[in-house]
């Protein structure tokens, strides 16, 4: 299987890396020319995946038409804010044979589409059953140690599904299928903004209990819109929703949530984001659940007061203030909600 991977940022050197000690050949496509010059002079990708070794079959390069062209799959792990861009130049290439796996996470601003449902409106109906989505608990810098990892690859054809699974499954990376493409994306998405709420409250120096209330509510926030969209609620109860929730919430490898621990303690956001490359997904997520969720008619209160923290630069504090003031409701009055959709 020849293998194209587009974008080598943490994640996709770390899955390209994956692939290519499994045997397979593998093309990375770089923006930065410095990347390549790293991965081809030592190895490493010093800039985004610093100290892990990569293999020697990985064969980095700027040039994407050659990435992209005549591969068996492409795996686009793009930033979302560019995703659509780089993607045009990449329709071109696919046939009714490869597969196209997105592996980013995120929810385009102003027209609140996934990563496949952008890719449902640039290619032709005929490649729509090849696409697929990889999400779940995943830092790239573990996956890239061989730490033991499980994710979810959800795809419309099973055939698909299982071929993606069979690809990218190592005794170290345990990959489960699913059917419900925009649950396993919602949840990947949504559980950024999130993150970030988690880390502001570690920045306050709030407690464990605090956190504890941020991820149950938030996986309830995420379950509402997913359902609302027609999403299987199973899905958010398992890696990609969940789990990944979790994980972003509680790890410190997590850029969002490091985002979010550094508006707790004080810092601007626009202090935040010049100090690294990296992108915090979660930033232009926010914005994107915020819209969609009011478009929707969703109510998500963690996500709305991230929202105003992060564009209309409302107190932290202030914005806890409001979450533990709401009006007093039954934990579970939110199912109703459930009833509604099916009942429409």
């Amino acid at each position: 299987m020849n293998i194209g991977v587009i974008g080598a940022g943490a994640w996709g050197t770390a899955l390209a890396n994956l692939l290519a000690q499994k045997g397979l050949a593998v093309a990375l496509w770089a923006y930065e020319p410095e990347v390549c010059t790293d991965i081809v002079r030592f190895r490493e990708n010093k800039i985004f995946l610093p100290e892990i070794r990569l293999s020697g079959r990985l064969d980095p390069s700027n040039d994407l038409d050659q990435v992209a062209a005549g591969k068996d799959m492409l795996v686009l792990v793009m930033p979302s804010h560019v995703f659509r861009s780089v993607a045009m130049n990449l329709v071109h290439h696919p046939t009714e044979k490869t597969m196209i796996v997105s592996a980013s996470k995120g929810i385009e601003n102003e027209t609140y589409l996934t990563m496949t449902g952008i890719l449902q409106q640039l290619l032709p109906p005929r490649l729509h059953g090849q696409l697929a989505a990889l999400s779940g608990p995943s830092f790239a810098k573990e996956v890239g140690r061989k730490i033991p990892t499980a994710v979810t690859v959800a795809a419309r054809s099973a055939q698909v599904a299982e071929a993606v699974q069979t690809a990218f499954a190592t005794p170290y990376f345990r990959v489960y299928t699913s059917f419900d493409v925009l649950g396993v994306e919602l949840g990947g998405a949504v559980k950024n903004v999130m993150a970030i709420a988690s880390g502001i409250s570690d920045g306050l120096g709030l407690g464990l209990n605090t956190r504890a209330a941020l991820i149950t509510r938030g996986i309830t926030e995420i379950q509402r819109l997913g359902i609302r969209l027609g999403a299987n609620p199973r899905t958010f109860m398992g890696l990609a929703g969940l789990g990944d929730l979790v994980l972003t919430c509680t790890g410190t490898l997590s850029r969002n949530w490091t985002v979010g621990h550094k508006l707790g303690q004080g810092l601007a956001l626009d202090t935040i984001l010049s100090q690294t490359r990296a992108v915090a997904e979660g930033v232009r997520t926010t914005k994107s659940v915020y819209e969609l969720s009011k478009k929707v008619g969703v109510e998500m209160p963690i996500a709305e007061q991230v929202y105003h923290i992060l564009y209309d630069g409302l107190d932290p504090r202030k914005a806890l203030h409001a979450l533990m003031s709401r009006t007093l409701k039954q934990e579970h009055d939110d199912d109703a909600g459930v009833h509604d959709i099916n009942n429409s």
